[in-house]
């Protein structure tokens, strides 16, 4: 179990083709504080379906976008 499955299941929930969230609304969902070993993490996204696309570190959005099957 990963500590980003709380945020990956309301991801894969969500089911919009691709969307941004905030690094705030992350940490709300997630329920934990995001920092750089989101990195390391983001490649369980795939398995629900999506993935991570850009990371703004200015504006301290994420972007995520719907896997084609």
């Amino acid at each position: 179990m990963s500590k980003y499955d709380p945020l990956w299941k309301w991801i894969k929930e969500n089911g919009t083709e691709s969307f941004k969230l905030t690094y705030a609304e992350i940490e709300e969902i997630a329920g934990i504080p995001i920092d750089h070993s989101f990195l390391k993490f983001k490649k369980e996204l795939p398995e629900y379906g999506y993935r991570v696309g850009k990371i703004s570190m200015k504006a301290e959005t994420v972007a995520f976008e719907k896997v084609e099957e």
